[in-house]
């Protein structure tokens, strides 16, 4: 039988679409928590406020607040895709089944991101709570009639949607090209750069998603992510903070390791406890 979600209010189906980024402080601050690309601009739009521009972000702010415990679906893959979804608090991912029953995470989902905006009459994909989440709901039809009648609202859907399709590629090149190694480096720096976005001084990256949802997201075993992540902490790139978050060390060993190259909106590149 199929979980259904209940919130402490009322059941509820939806859409769903993921990601979340960070970046790196200061030399002396330590870095923050996970995304993807496209979810750093997603932000932004929803942040489009103090400018008396219409924002995504207001149509959803006089929607009622919904709460769901982790590990519930708050809609599956080919339901009808009746709401689109405001994230409030906490962490989705976003999962397709293959034929022969495997299960791939295309991406995650955090607070300030919308899921369900594809506007496809079904989903594609189920949208499962990492954490205990917090999601606003706006009816599909309602967010089409709003986006119509406010150009402005279609800019910045426009803008998200063509920033999912830049995500999409480069985790294409990150699963056809890059090895196990620059894949969880890559995983790490997209999700600090992301952190960074949202909260620059915040020195820790929070990973809630567990090793396994890590491996199914990379396309990597749960033991590749988990002998990588040993290997980063033994040179000292990374820290463990807690159970679910480490302390990026040298955020441009992590960035020389992942393939890419250091870009850093606050500091000179430097690594935290000094060079490689």
């Amino acid at each position: 039988m199929r979980k259904t979600l209940h919130s402490h209010r009322h059941a509820v189906t939806g859409p769903t679409q993921f990601v979340r980024t960070t970046s790196i402080g200061q030399e002396g601050t330590m870095l923050a928590r996970p995304q993807s690309l496209h979810a750093v601009m997603s932000n932004a739009i929803l942040r489009a406020v103090d400018t008396g521009t219409p924002s995504l972000r207001d149509i959803f702010s006089r929607q009622a607040m919904d709460r769901f415990e982790a590990g519930s679906t708050l809609f599956w893959e080919g339901d009808p895709a009746a709401n689109v979804f405001e994230v409030v608090a906490g962490v989705f991912r976003i999962v397709r089944v293959l034929n022969d029953g495997r299960r791939v995470i295309t991406g995650f989902i955090y607070a300030g991101e919308l899921l369900g905006a594809s506007l496809r009459d079904r989903y594609l994909y189920s949208a499962e709570a990492v954490t205990q989440v917090t999601v606003r709901r706006f009816g599909r039809n309602r967010f089409q009639e709003e986006i119509s009648r406010q150009p402005e609202l279609r800019e910045q859907l426009f803008s998200r949607l063509s920033d999912e399709l830049a995500a999409a590629q480069d985790q294409m090149v990150l699963l056809s090209r890059k090895n196990a190694e620059e894949r969880v480096c890559n995983f790490l720096l997209l999700t600090a750069r992301r952190v960074a976005q949202a909260c620059p001084a915040m020195p820790i990256v929070e990973l809630p998603m567990t090793r396994l949802d890590i491996a199914d997201y990379l396309g990597l075993t749960i033991e590749t992510v988990s002998r990588t992540m040993t290997k980063l902490t033994n040179r000292g790139v990374i820290a463990a903070a807690s159970r679910h978050s480490v302390v990026i060390m040298k955020p441009v060993t992590l960035a020389s390791l992942a393939g890419e190259s250091y870009a850093d909106p606050y500091a000179a590149p430097t690594d935290i406890l000094g060079a490689a």
